[in-house]
């Protein structure tokens, strides 16, 4: 699973305050499944040792036990919030990815969250929270429209936000209120699930996390397992 850069977007990516747009080689699957991944750098896998990530764990889980094979099209950026990636779902080459999709992932939101309270969750300011919260939800509503209207009945798997800081009860309530938000919202659309993360890393070590927000190996692996265990591919 190779990545490789597609400068068609890089503007795109950069008027949204975003980093570099990277996506899976993509090779024609013979008459095969494809599953798009959406999101940010939880997405995109930065953390994973193995280079790996939820997305192509995912994909090696999934074909174990498959006679028609799924190929996963990872269209991660790290640092991206909801805006860029609904200016990334604008472009023409994206939007005519969606339509041959049979699966969608879509985790994003730890950016909107962290930046609109000033670069990270210590302290934190409730009106920026909040401002952000409402952008979020406006976003979000946007992203889900769009995705439908290129693909009405493909399955949408939406990650909820974990706590990168689970010791960390002011930060807990927080989080807890945008995944209310997030799984209120998604309920709304047809063949979208709502899929919590948040207690899947209970303990802020080195055996779970790589830094102080992304999982290691240990950690994404964590995340398909619950994938696998929330939704029958």
């Amino acid at each position: 699973m190779n990545k490789v850069k597609i400068t068609i977007l890089a503007l795109v990516v950069l008027a949204a305050g975003a980093g570099g747009l990277w996506i899976y080689d993509r090779h024609t699957p013979e008459r095969g499944q494809e599953l798009v991944a959406l999101g940010d750098s939880l997405t995109y896998g930065v953390g994973d040792q193995s280079g790996a990530g939820y997305a192509e764990n995912l994909e090696e889980v999934i074909n174990e036990n498959r006679e028609e094979p799924l190929t996963v099209y990872n269209y991660g950026i790290p640092g991206q919030q909801t805006d860029g990636l609904l200016a990334q779902l604008e472009d023409e080459e994206v939007k005519a990815t969606l339509k041959n999709a049979e699966y969608f992932t879509v985790f994003i939101g730890t950016n909107d969250l962290i930046k609109t309270n000033g670069g990270d969750l210590n302290p934190l300011y409730d009106d920026r929270i909040q401002a952000g919260k409402e952008d979020y939800e406006k976003n979000l509503e946007d992203i889900l429209s769009i995705i439908r209207e290129e693909n009405p009945e493909a399955p949408i798997l939406f990650l909820g936000l974990f706590n990168p800081y689970p010791e960390n009860e002011e930060i807990q309530q927080v989080i807890d209120n945008w995944n209310k938000l997030s799984k209120g919202m998604v309920e709304e659309y047809p063949s979208v699930k709502f899929i919590a993360t948040d207690g899947i890393l209970k303990e802020k070590s080195a055996e779970y996390f790589s830094d102080a927000l992304h999982p290691n190996e240990k950690g994404y692996e964590l995340i398909t397992k619950r994938m696998i265990e929330e939704y029958d591919f």
